[in-house]
C-alpha cells in the first residue's frame, strides 16, 4: 500500500490545537495510507498545550507529534496586542518549519517511511508558513476550525475594510456579509476588527488575505448547520472548501486534567434529575471581572436551577491564560456556596463535553467558541449565549438571528462591557431551562444530523473523501 506523509501546523492555544489533532485524526482513521505528523510551537504561558499533547502522544497511534525548537520571542516594541505576539511567534517558526519539512522528505530520514508528504495544512493563524510550503513545492491547505460564516467574514474583510468604523462604536451601520442571510451589526465583529489602530486589526487583515492562496479550505463545519454560508463559499472564486465536521474531541480535559475532579462532578451529576442542570462556562480563555461573576452567583440563587459553574480567575498577564481560583469562596459572594451547597458546584476548568454528555444537563450557558457549540449540538443540548473574546460575538449572532439554535443573553458582551445584571441571569436561565421549546427542538433535530453527517455517505464524510483524493499525488 503506498503511503502518503501529511503534516499540520497549528497557533499554540488548545482551542486551535484540540480540533486540528482531532481533523488529523479523521484523516487517518478515514484513509489508512496517510499518517500525519504535528509540528508544535512551544509557548511558555500555556502550560495546558503540552499537558494535552502529552495525552494525545500516549493514544494517538497514527499520529506523531514533533515539537520545534526555541526561538527568539517577539520583543515588546514589536506587537501591541496578544494576536501580535502570536503572529510574530509563529512567524520566527519559519526556518524550522522548513528543516522540518526538509527532514521528512529526505530519503535518509526514518520519517520518509510514512510516505511522500502530500500537504502541509495551516491553521488561520499560520499563513506565514504558505511561503514555506511553496518554496518547498508542498501543497498547502487551510484548517479552518471557526465557522463557515467566520471564514465567509475573514475572506470578505479585504472588501469590508472601507466600511468597517475605524473604533469600538463609531458606526451603527449594518454590514452585508456574503455568508450571513442577515446583515451584521458591527457590534458584533472581533474586538480586535473593531480597533483598525491596533496591530491585531492589522494582522487579522494579512492572515485573511492569504486564505485564498491555499490549494483548499477544510472547516469544521457541516452542510446541515450552514447551508447558506457554504453555499456562499462554494460559489464564490475560491480556492474549494471542504466542510468535515463536526470534528470532536469528546474525552476533553476528563482525559488529562485532574481525574480526580471529573469523578466527582461525574457522581454529583449521577443523583440529578434528567435535564435538571444547567452548565455554565467560558472557555479556556473565557474569564470575567470580580463584579459580573458576582451578578452571575446572585442571578444563579435566584433562578433556583441546579448548576455547575466552571470559574477562572482573569489571566494575569496580555499572554496568559486564565487560572483556576486558589479559592471561588474568596470570588463569591458572601455565603453563596453554603446556600448554594444542595443547588450546585464550583470549579475551575472542567471536562466539558463530558460533562455535556451526562443526562442531568438541561442546558448551557456558553462563551459561544465552535467547538463548545458543536459539543453542544452533538448532545443536544441549548445554549444561552455569553461571548467574551475572538469571534465569538459572531457565533452567537449566528446561533440566535441566523439558525434559530440558542437563546440570547447577550450578542456583544465583551471585555469593557455593560454588565449582565442577576436580573437578567435569572430570566435568562429561567428561559434556558423552562422554557425555549422551539429552540430546544431545533438542538435535538440538529444532534440527529450532526451524527448522520460522519456516516458513508454523510455530506461531511463525502466532503472528506473528496478531501482525500485531492490529497493523493497524481503520478
Amino acid at each position: 500500500m503506498t503511503r502518503f506523509h501529511v503534516v499540520f501546523i497549528s497557533t499554540p492555544g488548545i482551542g486551535n490545537l484540540v480540533p486540528l489533532v482531532e481533523f488529523a485524526q479523521l484523516l487517518g482513521n478515514h484513509d489508512h495510507r496517510f499518517h500525519a505528523t504535528i509540528l508544535i510551537i512551544n509557548m511558555s504561558q500555556r502550560p495546558i498545550v503540552n499537558t494535552y499533547i502529552q495525552s494525545r502522544a500516549a493514544t494517538c497511534t497514527n499520529i506523531r507529534f514533533l515539537h520545534l525548537p526555541a526561538v527568539d520571542q517577539p520583543s515588546p516594541d514589536q506587537y501591541g496586542s496578544s494576536m501580535g505576539y502570536v503572529s510574530l511567534l509563529i512567524q520566527n517558526h519559519k526556518t524550522h518549519v522548513k528543516n522540518a519539512l526538509t527532514n521528512l522528505m529526505s530519503p535518509e530520514s526514518d520519517e520518509f517511511n510514512f510516505g511522500r508528504v502530500a500537504g502541509l495544512f495551516v491553521d488561520m493563524f499560520c499563513t506565514s508558513m504558505i511561503d514555506v510550503a511553496n518554496e518547498l513545492d508542498i501543497p498547502c491547505y487551510l484548517f479552518f476550525a471557526s465557522p463557515a460564516t467566520f471564514l465567509s467574514f475573514m475572506l470578505h474583510l479585504p472588501t469590508l475594510d472601507a466600511q468597517i468604523p475605524t473604533e469600538f462604536g463609531d458606526s451603527d451601520t449594518e454590514l452585508s456579509i456574503p455568508g450571513f442571510a442577515n446583515s451584521v451589526p458591527p457590534l458584533v465583529l472581533p474586538t480586535a476588527v473593531l480597533n483598525k489602530k491596533g496591530d491585531a486589526y492589522s494582522w487579522y487583515l494579512s492572515h485573511a488575505r492569504r486564505y485564498t492562496e491555499t490549494k483548499g479550505i477544510v472547516v469544521n463545519t457541516f452542510e446541515e448547520l450552514e447551508p447558506h454560508a457554504l453555499s456562499s463559499l462554494a460559489t464564490s472564486p475560491l480556492p474549494r472548501v471542504y466542510p468535515i465536521g463536526p470534528v470532536l474531541d469528546l474525552n476533553g480535559p476528563a482525559q488529562w486534567h485532574d481525574p480526580t475532579r471529573y469523578e466527582s462532578v461525574m457522581r454529583w451529576l449521577d443523583d440529578q434529575p434528567t435535564s435538571s442542570v444547567v452548565l455554565l462556562c467560558f472557555g479556556s480563555m473565557g474569564s470575567l471581572s470580580g463584579p459580573q461573576v458576582r451578578e452571575i452567583a446572585f442571578g444563579l440563587e435566584r433562578a433556583g436551577f441546579r448548576f455547575i459553574w466552571a470559574l477562572r480567575d482573569p489571566p494575569k498577564s496580555q499572554l496568559d491564560l486564565p487560572s483556576d481560583p486558589a479559592s471561588v469562596d474568596d470570588v463569591l459572594p458572601n455565603g453563596f456556596l453554603e446556600r448554594t451547597c444542595n443547588l450546585g458546584l464550583v470549579f475551575g476548568l472542567v471536562p466539558q463535553a463530558k460533562i455535556l454528555a451526562h443526562p442531568a444537563i438541561g442546558g448551557f450557558v456558553s462563551h459561544c467558541g465552535w467547538n463548545s457549540i458543536l459539543e453542544s449540538l452533538w448532545y443536544g443540548i441549548p445554549i444561552a449565549t455569553w461571548p467574551i473574546y475572538a469571534e465569538q460575538q459572531m457565533n452567537a449572532f449566528e446561533m440566535v438571528k441566523e439558525l434559530g439554535l440558542a437563546i440570547e443573553i447577550r450578542l456583544d458582551y465583551r471585555e469593557g462591557s455593560d454588565m449582565v445584571l442577576a436580573e437578567e441571569v435569572e430570566r435568562s436561565i429561567k428561559h434556558l431551562m423552562n422554557g425555549g421549546d422551539v429552540v430546544r427542538a431545533r438542538v435535538k433535530e440538529m444532534r440527529e444530523k450532526s451524527r448522520m453527517v460522519l456516516l458513508e455517505n454523510g455530506s461531511s464524510y463525502q466532503a472528506l473523501r473528496a478531501l482525500t483524493e485531492k490529497l493523493v499525488p497524481k503520478i
